[in-house]
């Protein structure tokens, strides 16, 4: 019996897995070791995913998440999972791994998240070879959710959008400029708040002010990573709910940059869940 984990900063999408038959299909909350401690991780599991596991114990887990490129934060997220489940083996590499073996296989390809955060690399058909590093919503994260929104926040309290956008904006969210400035920097996990605007991004992209927000955001996260690869002869492969939801301006500034395109999912479990039933 395996457990599959395919973690974001926002959420976590759990699969269990016993001969090649699905047995169980849940979420949590995110788990990223940069933003959440190993005891608040632990907690998470504890509360919301051991409750809905019928008492099944699986023989192994793999955990594909964000923020697990390196062994330091790979243990925080290895011993919360460990306190809560009875096997030793248990393995965890990055989100994007996952996102390789989900799209492309044995094949070799760019492959890229834009979700909460981005991410890229270049997937020779076994490995991750290449790897711009993200660096995070403040020093990077093009084309992701919480720039988008950062993006937007700056240009809308700077007065650069409409004055209608902008009354719509902090209508729809109840929010004041004083309640923007907190949750960004008092509260815990900014980068969920930003992230979350996408939803009035994408309800509001026929504004031409906004529609260029998003231009310019893919476009840098073109420029920036995609191109470092060799994008000219291998496909670009997307996840992310970012990449999904606006996958067509998405595909609009690959064209114009000649980059092409392999396959957009809002999410590789599907794909990384039938690898693991062969």
């Amino acid at each position: 019996m395996i457990l599959l984990a395919d973690g974001g900063s926002s959420n976590v999408d759990w699969r269990l897995i016993d001969n090649k038959r699905l047995i169980l299909r849940t979420e949590t909350k995110g788990i990223n070791p940069y933003f959440r401690t190993r005891e608040e991780i632990s907690e998470e599991i504890r509360q919301n995913l051991l409750p809905k596991m019928n008492n099944y114990q699986p023989e192994s887990i793999h955990f594909y998440g964000a923020g697990c490129a390196n062994p330091e934060k790979n243990e925080i997220v290895r011993f919360a999972i460990s306190g809560n489940f009875k096997t030793d083996s248990i393995k965890i590499e990055s989100d994007l791994l996952g996102a390789a073996i989900g799209l492309c296989g044995n094949n070799a390809g760019i492959v890229c998240i834009l979700g909460t955060g981005s991410n890229s690399c270049y997937y020779d058909g076994q490995k991750i070879i290449e790897h711009i590093p993200p660096l995070g919503y403040i020093l990077g994260d093009e084309g992701s959710g919480a720039v988008l929104g950062r993006l937007f926040l700056g240009d809308c309290l700077k007065n650069q959008l409409t004055k209608s956008i902008k009354e719509k904006f902090l209508n729809e969210y109840n929010l004041t400029v004083s309640d923007i400035l907190e949750k960004i920097y008092k509260l815990p996990m900014p980068n969920r708040f930003l992230a979350s605007i996408t939803y009035f991004i994408k309800e509001n992209i026929d504004d031409y002010s906004i529609k260029n927000i998003v231009n310019k955001a893919f476009k840098d996260f073109f420029l920036k990573n995609v191109k470092q690869y060799d994008y000219k002869n291998h496909k670009t492969y997307f996840s992310g709910s970012v990449a999904f939801h606006f996958q067509d301006i998405l595909k609009t500034v690959a064209d114009e940059l000649n980059i092409t395109i392999g396959e957009i999912v809002q999410s590789p479990m599907e794909k990384l869940e039938k690898r693991f039933m062969i």
